[in-house]
């Protein structure tokens, strides 16, 4: 006998949503074969009730209210696509009440909220499915939960934030400062008319967060990454560390350490040669290390109407194959079961930036007289800083003829940021540095 197909309910129908209902539409055979029952979106709140229609048709019903959605009983699965911290929080929490799955893309919601949102789904019996929220169509939160469950996780790059790669793309390509590329990035609507999110890192943050509970088995924890975007990198400094045999990208990064988990988002040098420094444009890569696969690489479509409906539907096939399956035997929604995430806390702290051991890029503006250098190699050898490289511009290059500056480029061996911001602090208060020094963080991957 076939069974019914599973009843789902979308709230919000824009870029995402339309491609849900498109590709469950256009597949819908495969599907149900993969599934093991139909799937059928048979309810949508939307706002605009009048687009809403144009998507859908006719035979679907749509209301303007989402809790409409949440109250019919029909409905076994939820899907939230509104977004953000506010309503969807409640709307989520109020369908897991009603005894509804939920499918999620809302990654800021689950880097916040996702404790309460998961213990909630817990006690509840039900599922809480967000392949969708991190790195849109590349399947990295199964990868994780599911195909790398023997390793022991040891760190995870990932560029997760298609934006600001595709304007640090730009800026290499054409050589522009970061202000002019963001107008054109707004104006090709790689870019949204308030990018805040995006350009200084939150987006990329909270989705580190998430990657990093699932990894390290730990609760998601926002508020204790390290979070800075690429408003101040300028194109000199893509022009120096490309001279070096580096690319600059915006990384999520989280890492096992000795003494706690590192969770940061910033800008990056990684060597040119590795496959995660050629991904340009808007697509997405996160590279994963585990103890006993070594590295592993996932490249793809971070965001879009039909990638991140590909990841939604993974999640709603997923639920209608597990729906009668006694919950203790599901995936945990972090991978690890739940009572064990609160022991890992202790154990595995979320290090403050100050605990971080990595190498760095330093761009000093410099008088060029003689002496300069070593001073400046001095108070790094005396920190205990060891240099990798040292790179000196003619002055001429860098000022133009007859000019009295010029740029001092310095790479460093691995070292811990706290030490590394004191001796900044000391070769800043030198008479012949002039300007604020750069420094960038540099990441070999290896």
């Amino acid at each position: 006998m076939t069974m019914k197909p599973i009843q789902v309910g979308l709230l919000g129908i824009g870029t995402v949503g339309s491609g849900v209902f498109n590709v469950l539409q256009r597949n819908q055979d495969e599907i149900s074969r993969r599934a093991g029952r139909g799937i059928e979106i048979a309810m949508v709140a939307d706002l605009d009730v009048e687009r809403a229609k144009s998507v859908v048709g006719s035979k679907v019903q749509v209301v303007n209210d989402a809790r409409a959605v949440i109250a019919n009983p029909d409905i076994d699965i939820v899907i939230e696509l509104i977004g953000g911290y506010g309503v969807a929080k409640a709307l989520v929490l109020e369908a897991i009440a009603a005894g509804k799955h939920v499918v999620t893309a809302n990654k800021a919601l689950l880097a916040v909220h996702g404790t309460e949102i998961f213990a909630a789904a817990s006690a509840k019996g039900v599922m809480v499915a967000f392949e969708a929220a991190v790195a849109g169509g590349i399947p990295i939160i199964k990868a994780l939960r599911e195909g790398l469950t023997a390793n022991r996780i040891q760190w995870i790059a990932g560029i997760i934030n298609g934006t600001t790669n595709f304007i640090l793309s730009e800026m290499r390509d054409k050589g522009l400062d970061f202000d002019v590329v963001l107008k054109e990035a707004q104006r090709l609507g790689y870019a949204e008319a308030d990018p805040t999110f995006d350009i200084e890192g939150v987006d990329a943050a909270h989705k580190a967060t998430i990657m990093s509970a699932i990894a390290f088995g730990i609760p998601v924890q926002f508020d204790k990454a390290y979070v800075e975007g690429i408003t101040k990198l300028g194109a000199a400094d893509i022009k120096y560390a490309e001279q070096l045999g580096y690319r600059i990208k915006l990384l999520g990064i989280t890492k096992r350490a000795e003494k706690g988990i590192e969770l940061r988002v910033h800008p990056s040098l990684v060597p040119s040669k590795r496959l995660i420094a050629n991904v340009e444009g808007a697509m997405n890569a996160v590279v994963v290390q585990g103890d006993a696969v070594g590295t592993t690489l996932y490249y793809g479509k971070g965001a879009g109407s039909e990638p991140t409906a590909s990841a939604v539907i993974a999640d709603l096939v997923d639920i209608a194959r597990l729906h009668t399956a006694d919950p203790e035997h599901r995936v945990p929604h972090l991978a690890f079961q739940p009572h064990t995430l609160t022991d890992a806390m202790g154990a595995l702290p979320v290090l403050p930036m100050s605990e971080v051991v990595t190498s760095y890029y330093l761009r000093l503006r410099v008088a060029d007289q003689a002496g300069v250098l070593a001073k400046v190699t001095g108070l790094l050898a005396e920190a205990g800083v060891s240099i990798d490289a040292v790179l000196q511009r003619e002055a001429d290059e860098v000022g133009g003829e007859g000019s009295t500056q010029t740029d001092l480029i310095i790479l460093t061996h691995d070292t811990r940021e706290g030490t590394m911001d004191a001796v900044i602090a000391q070769m800043q208060a030198l008479p012949t540095v002039l300007a604020p020094i750069t420094r960038i963080r540099k990441e070999e991957l290896n």
